[in-house]
């Protein structure tokens, strides 16, 4: 078993290595795990795995269904109604614009669940926004990214590291982001908010003594990702869409159809229960099938779309296709990475690393929340992906957490609230390209900006939970 232990963990830091000069995760994580399980002696576990895995609707059903209904709020602009009613107040509050511009990212996020849609949608609003008001298109960057990456998916039932907790556990999504996630997710955005919002003063007061960035060459700063920016060139003015002529609330309302529903139809509220068949048929012993939780999620999302086509009639001809589109891109972009990073953890695992974690954490029990928030934080940082190290590393925790007798679904809150952590400091993280693509600016200014306000949250998250 040495062996194998010795071998895995070479490949662990060779797939580290990869990753960070810029190879596919999905190809490093899927290369390491066909070696690992080889050496192993199983290497049809990977394939079998790979095949499981990609076909399972516990993910694919509520992850494809969730990013098509995102392509459908981007189609008919439900989202950047609820992006302007949310932003129209702080245009008179100078001051409140960080901590304003973070706090909507956070809540835009929850409905979209993709981290770059959300940034997308909220700067074509904010970039131009921040930018009249002064601040450096740094702060603008990093601001947005930590908004918009915080971890306001991890409240939403279709969010893809719940799904991972979910496969293991068998709580239902909805539980865990009504009770288990709220009290961690929140903690973290105050106190992260909080640090960088006054880190951003001293930045700003630093940016206006140095003479050696105008505010036309910040503007027109070519992003160093090879992401096309719309506000890559001109002003703040003529880089953003059309302001909208008029805000709907009833469009704005539309993102969180989905939401209402799910929460509205599962405890502690249960105000109404969808029936069976327009889910997924019972049972032949009359039971409820445990596909229902994830199909309910797509259901959801359906409704969703067709609210949104309903009261945009002007776009209803395309929203179908729209919505295919986004289901397509969450198969290729999310769910490929969910596939990979699972034969990647089911590799390690068979491989005895697992047990490694495991004998660590019986010997030193006090450990097992640090390293669930901070082993996971550092996967993340690395590979880019939040999904990936929490659908690698959760099943690690997993059983440790049940022999010390403590509740695997917070254990699993603690690993999903680290992961998303980590993608925000990741500089080949999509949402951080993308968010210095808008503002033109390097990516690894940003991850550095919001670095010490996620790791500081974490460790509050941690005493408190203690």
């Amino acid at each position: 078993m040495w062996f194998e232990q010795a071998f895995a963990l070479v490949m662990v830091a060779t797939a580290v290595v990869l990753v960070i000069k810029g190879y596919d995760v999905r190809l490093v994580l899927l290369g390491a795990a066909l070696l690992i399980a080889t050496a192993a002696g199983d290497p049809a576990l990977v394939p079998r795995e790979f095949l499981a895995t990609f076909s399972n609707e516990k993910f694919v059903v509520p992850i494809c269904t969730a990013m098509g209904f995102a392509f459908v709020l981007k189609h008919t602009g439900c989202d950047r109604h609820l992006v302007s009613l949310l932003v129209n107040p702080l245009r008179h509050f100078r001051l409140l614009l960080v901590p304003g511009v973070v706090a909507i990212g956070f809540v835009v996020n929850i409905p979209l669940v993709s981290q770059t849609s959300t940034a997308v949608c909220l700067g074509a609003v904010v970039v131009p926004l921040m930018r009249a008001a002064g601040y450096s298109m740094a702060t603008i960057g990093a601001t947005l990214l930590l908004g918009a990456s915080i971890g306001g998916e991890l409240l939403n039932p279709g969010a893809p590291e719940l799904l991972t907790v979910f496969k293991e556990t068998g709580v239902s999504t909805t539980v865990m982001a009504s009770q288990y996630m709220p009290p961690l997710a929140f903690t973290q955005l105050a106190v992260a908010t909080a640090l960088f919002w006054l880190m951003s003063v001293y930045w700003e007061r630093s940016s206006k003594k140095s003479a050696s960035e105008t505010p036309a060459e910040s503007i027109k700063a070519k992003p160093a990702t090879g992401i096309s920016s719309p506000f890559a060139a001109g002003d703040a003015g003529e880089a953003t869409e059309e302001p909208l002529a008029r805000i709907s609330v009833l469009k704005a309302m539309v993102p969180f159809v989905p939401l209402v529903l799910l929460f509205a139809t599962a405890p502690p509220f249960s105000f109404f229960d969808v029936p069976d068949e327009w889910v997924i048929a019972r049972l032949p012993d009359g039971s409820r099938d445990p596909a229902y939780s994830s199909r309910l999620i797509g259901f959801a999302m359906l409704i969703g779309v067709l609210v949104a086509a309903a009261v945009t009639p002007n776009k209803a001809r395309d929203s179908v296709k729209e919505f295919f589109a986004g289901a397509g891109y969450g198969f290729a972009n999310v769910v490929s990475l969910i596939v990979t990073a699972n034969c990647f953890g089911k590799a390690i695992q068979h491989a005895g690393l697992a047990q490694l974690l495991g004998d660590l954490i019986e010997k030193v029990p006090g450990l097992i929340h640090t390293l669930a928030a901070f082993v996971p934080l550092a996967f993340a940082a690395i590979s880019g992906s939040g999904m990936a190290s929490t659908q690698s590393l959760y099943g690690f925790f997993h059983e440790p957490a049940i022999k010390l007798g403590l509740d695997p679904v917070d254990i699993g809150a603690l690993v999903s609230l680290g992961s998303a952590a980590g993608r925000t400091m990741s500089p080949v993280a999509a949402v951080v390209l993308m968010c210095s693509a808008l503002t033109g600016t390097n990516p690894f200014t940003l991850v550095k900006r919001v670095a010490l306000p996620l790791v500081t949250g974490i460790v509050v998250v941690l005493l408190l939970d203690l």
